[in-house]
């Protein structure tokens, strides 16, 4: 198949390194990854199994190499290009260009034992992170705006820059905590507050995802038993912790996404929250952060052994407070294990 690729994870996928300005042609036997000058050693020195090719303009190299190999055919995924970078190349070549969504996610599903080894210690280090952020928070975080507990957690969860972070960690306090990807405002953390914190950190390039909803106070560990004053939100919680469970105990290789996903929020419908289960049960994880699959209601995708993905039901009351507990599980003998 000949597919021409534009992501950076889609590409660091095919070769094992990509750059911010590259592009890369799979033709026949033969693969090419373009780049320019300013990677000309990164990458003669890490691509493998392609030719590198340096070229300012990518995309004027694209078409010369398609003209030259003659072919009719090329697959691309139209998420990844620009409508201006696609027409550069379309426009001068005459190639049918077949447009497949998610063409790389989907070849990236089904994880090798490799990856999977790689995502079990990027979840590891990512507990790790946790542990040394509930020391950072319970010695400087009560007092501390929303704001200031982000930049102290991007600190502690990247081990101050040894790690790339997942993505932005979430942050929120009490009733900002409903809104699922809540930004940081200037609410400050004070004793007994609810504290969900979202975060994850990369390794090898691979990302770790984890969510996990506590009472603030001095000492207290980002553990998924918690102890809340208010009834309400104990309820909410013991819930969400219940469904998080029963998904990670009842998921089986052979289910449909949205049967995984029936696990966590037939039990938040029950408890009379249902309405504030906003979001779907997980997704994907690997070199990005969403991958496939995605655990929806809707999804018909058949679950598999080599899947990783993330288990992260939540109860969001509006003004009020939002809680969501997270762990990523891998389909291992047909069960699913945490990461």
């Amino acid at each position: 198949m000949n597919y021409m690729l534009k992501d950076e994870n889609a590409i660091y996928y095919e070769c094992g390194y990509s750059c911010d300005n590259a592009l890369y042609l799979s033709l026949g036997s033969e693969a090419f990854f373009i780049t320019d000058s300013r990677y000309t050693i990164d990458a003669t020195q890490n691509v493998k199994g392609a030719t590198v090719v340096i070229n300012r303009d990518l995309y004027g190299e694209a078409v010369h190499l398609l003209k030259k190999a003659r072919v009719k055919k090329v697959v691309f995924d139209p998420k990844e290009w620009s409508v201006d970078g696609f027409e550069r190349v379309s426009s001068q070549c005459k190639v049918k260009f077949d447009p497949q969504l998610d063409f790389s996610h989907k070849k990236r599903i089904i994880k090798s034992d490799e990856e999977l080894k790689i995502l079990a210690k990027a979840a590891k280090l990512g507990a790790k992170a946790f542990k040394a952020l509930a020391k950072e928070f319970s010695k400087n975080g009560l007092g501390e705006n929303e704001y200031t507990l982000t930049y102290r957690a991007k600190g502690a969860l990247s081990d101050f820059g040894k790690y790339d972070l997942s993505f932005d960690p979430i942050v929120a306090v009490n009733a900002n905590a409903a809104k699922p990807h809540a930004m940081p405002t200037s609410t400050k953390l004070t004793k007994n507050d609810l504290l969900l914190v979202d975060a994850g950190l990369k390794y090898k390039r691979y990302c770790s995802d984890r969510t996990r909803t506590v009472q603030a106070n001095k000492g207290f560990r980002f553990d998924t038993k918690q102890s809340f004053k208010r009834k309400k939100i104990q309820k909410a919680y013991d819930t969400v912790l219940k469904a998080h469970d029963n998904a990670i105990a009842k998921a089986r290789s052979g289910m449909k996404a949205k049967k995984v996903d029936a696990l966590t929020r037939d039990i938040v419908t029950k408890a009379g929250f249902g309405e504030y289960y906003v979001h779907s049960t997980g997704h994907g994880v690997g070199l990005d952060i969403h991958e496939m699959p995605y655990i929806s209601t809707k999804s018909d995708t058949v679950i598999e052994d080599g899947m990783v993905y993330t288990i992260e039901p939540g109860i969001y009351i509006p003004d009020e407070f939002g809680i969501r507990i997270e762990d990523m599980v891998a389909m291992v003998d047909g069960k699913a294990v945490v990461l």
